[in-house]
């Protein structure tokens, strides 16, 4: 189905959504989103300033006492509405994922789904809400444990997955009964500001979910962040940017859930299905053209089969065609920007500086937008500057080893946590990378871990809290404990 893309466009509002009513932002000027496969602007959108952002914490405020209120079948019944809009809408959604991020349709097709389901899985946590109730240890009172709402949140998501990263914060958050403000990517907001007015039709209260779109995001989110209303931040995106918010949020002790950078490893082992290596790699590294904290960023390949692994790959690679996202026969998007695109070539060219080969690919794409040709590259030195960055591009560098101590440690070798993958027919040995591998999340023999039903999260600097699964409520809960004197004395 080929959907009119000045139609779609249409259906997009464009201003800010603050206590039920889409209103007019006043930050300088508006923000023009562009479609990075062309360079072009697909539609311009309202500007938010600091005192918008305040306008809409306070109708987070305003609402969160009632929200709270709210029988947890009622908050149940809004998200599973909003899951049965998106799911009816899933072309619209995947189109405009795809125009304003870049992603191939399947691949857009395929993030709605995925993004949905948070929507149906939090629909379903609302009302599993639980506490508990007991006789003290000493036997002189009664003990009740129960969960309540944190307060208004903060979101700040990322570019890269504009539906499900913001399903990812919003679903749970409405199933706890937080209020919440969102504050989508500069580069891709629409989607998100298509998913409001969904929820809005969906029956979502005015004041619940308040949305800003904004150019001057840290002088915007500051005052949110400072704001003793405010009681929860979650935030998507760098570990840089995860830092300083961790610094603000601490003026206010906040509770906070970051899901950051990774540097994930895909370990291939003597003994792996080269096959099923490959096809898990071209998952984990090309999967939203590697713009993904999940995707594979260091392959590390055992000795005896680094050679082989590379020419497949490349082989794979080579054979996707760049193209707009929404072409039917594309199967490789652009990178979101020009920066993006230069960063690539920095990092190719600086491999080869430091002895590595460029095996497939290595320079930008002919024609407008900005497209990077995927690449492999291999001789990769374990020192090598493109091990120690987060690639978020279509770039994957081999590097060899020849023991499995000598793998794990060189997969563990990095300041982040989030995501490592790894490849062997081996069980024992499969058994014992689960353990040692330092990072929140491990695909064994799969390339694809992401699963709305799973505690999505990471290690070390790759973030705090965990997104999805049982964990994920519990992010917008906090415990209220009581203590009663016996009653039967």
């Amino acid at each position: 189905m080929t959907l009119n893309e000045n139609e779609l466009l249409a259906k997009v509002p464009t201003q800010l959504y603050i206590a039920g009513k889409w209103v007019d932002g006043h930050g300088d000027g508006q923000i023009a989103v562009e479609d990075p496969a062309t360079g072009k602007t697909l539609i311009n959108i309202a500007n938010a300033n600091a005192q918008d952002g305040l306008d809409a914490l306070r109708a987070a405020d305003e609402t969160q006492a009632t929200w709270a209120k709210v029988a947890p079948r009622e908050r149940a019944e809004i998200l599973r509405r909003a899951f049965e809009l998106v799911k009816a809408r899933s072309e619209e959604f995947a189109t405009l994922i795809s125009l304003e991020m870049g992603k191939p349709l399947a691949e857009a097709r395929g993030e709605v789904v995925y993004g949905n389901e948070f929507l149906r899985w939090f629909s379903e946590e609302a009302v599993r809400i639980t506490g508990r109730y007991g006789t003290s240890p000493e036997g002189t009172g009664r003990m009740l444990v129960a969960q309540r709402p944190v307060g208004p949140a903060f979101a700040i998501t990322p570019w890269n997955f504009p539906l499900a990263m913001a399903t990812r914060k919003i679903g749970p958050a409405i199933a706890a009964g937080c209020t919440m403000v969102v504050k989508p990517a500069e580069l891709t907001p629409l989607t998100t500001l298509l998913l409001v007015k969904t929820l809005e039709e969906a029956g979502l209260p005015a004041g619940v979910v308040n949305v800003i779109t904004t150019s001057t995001s840290a002088a915007t989110s500051g005052p949110i962040i400072a704001d003793p209303r405010l009681r929860k931040i979650t935030f998507t995106g760098s570990t840089q940017v995860g830092r300083k918010l961790l610094e603000q949020s601490a003026q206010q002790v906040l509770r906070t859930s970051m899901e950051l950078g990774g540097n994930a490893p895909f370990l291939v082992f003597e003994d792996a299905d080269l096959e099923a290596a490959v096809a898990g790699a071209m998952l984990a590294k090309m999967r939203n053209i590697g713009q993904a904290c999940t995707a594979a960023n260091r392959f590390i390949v055992h000795e005896a089969v680094a050679e082989e692994f590379s020419d497949r790959l490349a082989e794979k690679m080579g054979a996707l065609k760049l193209g707009r996202g929404v072409d039917a026969d594309t199967t490789c998007g652009p990178v979101i920007n020009e920066k993006a695109r230069e960063n690539m070539q920095r990092l190719v060219d600086t491999t080869v500086s430091e002895g590595g080969s460029v095996v497939v690919g290595g320079e930008s794409g002919s024609g407008d937008g900005y497209f990077f040709k995927p690449t492999v590259l291999r001789n990769v030195r374990p020192d090598s500057t493109i091990l120690r960055e987060e690639i978020f591009g279509p770039i994957a560098p081999i590097v060899s080893f020849k023991t499995e101590d000598e793998g794990i440690a060189l997969a563990n070798d990095t300041e982040y946590g989030l995501v490592s993958y790894a490849f062997t027919k081996d069980l024992k040995r499969g058994l014992r990378l689960v353990e040692a591998l330092d990072t929140g999340m491990t695909g064994l023999n799969t390339g694809l871990v992401s699963n709305a039903a799973a505690p999505f999260g990471g290690t070390k600097q790759s973030g705090l809290g965990r997104e999805g699964g049982f964990e994920g409520i519990n992010e917008y809960l906090e415990t209220k404990y009581v203590m009663t004197p016996d009653p039967f004395i």
